[in-house]
């Protein structure tokens, strides 16, 4: 017993500091990962973040640190890491090759989330479909198309490409053009135009409506008409000047440019 009772006091002694140490470590670095958890989510719901993303993205930081923290809690008692290092990192590369697309949409959403170069009810343009965003999900994000239909396009389809964000700064121009006949006076298509800019009730009035003459060809005059609106009356704008105009043109007698051509005969 004498024998049995010094070894356990022998390894008692031996051991005893690094399990008291690993405990501390172990209670300090749960509260430590608590508190950077919940400041993150702090910070983000600071910078307007999505709020269905953050408690996602605090609860990954808190196990990839709690995972950090049990390896290093091991270690100090002694225990080989390098093992359950590799295999944790091979697990990860397996898991990462299998999900490499999905995991390029999830991270694309997140910068989404993150940066917003839109948000919900914005009128977007992006991987080759114009449409009001609906939703924005960490995958995906639904469009709305002008035609009432529903596009989901992964976020990484979106990220890789240009994205045209039509509602981004709250007041869009309207740019159209109208061909006349080139024997029409330029005064009077303006003042044609200017009165139905005038009649609709979306165009903005803080701002001129543009009426240009873009270029003079043979019987032809082209006019580019430019109103402003709110982002949101963009296609109510353009569609009205479409058919008003067209409508004052004909009240007004001005004429549509038609195919001419002058031919003299000689005797």
């Amino acid at each position: 017993m004498d024998k049995y009772t010094d070894q356990f006091l022998s390894m008692a002694l031996l051991y005893a500091p690094k399990i008291l140490l690993a405990i501390i470590t172990l209670i300090i670095g749960l509260k430590l990962i608590s508190w950077i958890s919940n400041l993150l989510q702090k910070v983000l719901r600071n910078r307007h973040v999505d709020e269905s993303v953050i408690p996602f993205l605090g609860s990954i930081i808190s196990v990839l640190l709690k995972v950090v923290l049990l390896i290093t809690v091991a270690g100090m008692f002694g225990i080989e890491t390098t093992s359950f290092v590799a295999l944790i990192g091979g697990a990860g590369l397996a898991v990462g090759l299998a999900l490499q697309g999905s995991l390029s949409h999830f991270a694309s959403g997140v910068l989404v989330l993150i940066f917003k170069p839109y948000k919900v009810g914005d009128l977007i343009s992006a991987a080759g479909f114009t449409g009001e965003v609906e939703e924005i999900q960490v995958f995906t994000t639904v469009l709305k198309t002008l035609d009432n239909k529903k596009i989901i396009i992964p976020n990484g389809s979106i990220t890789s490409g240009p994205i045209t964000n039509i509602s981004g700064q709250g007041e869009i121009r309207v740019d159209m053009q109208f061909n006349v006949a080139g024997s029409e006076s330029i005064d009077k298509v303006k003042k044609v135009v200017n009165e139905v800019a005038n009649s609709c009730s979306l165009v903005l009035k803080s701002k001129e409506t543009d009426v240009l003459v873009n270029c003079l060809e043979t019987g032809i005059i082209k006019f580019d008409v430019r109103p402003w609106c709110k982002s949101e009356h963009y296609w109510d704008v353009y569609y009205f000047m479409q058919e008003n105009i067209k409508r004052q043109f004909d009240a007004q007698g001005v004429e549509a440019p038609t195919p001419a051509m002058n031919i003299n005969l000689i005797k």
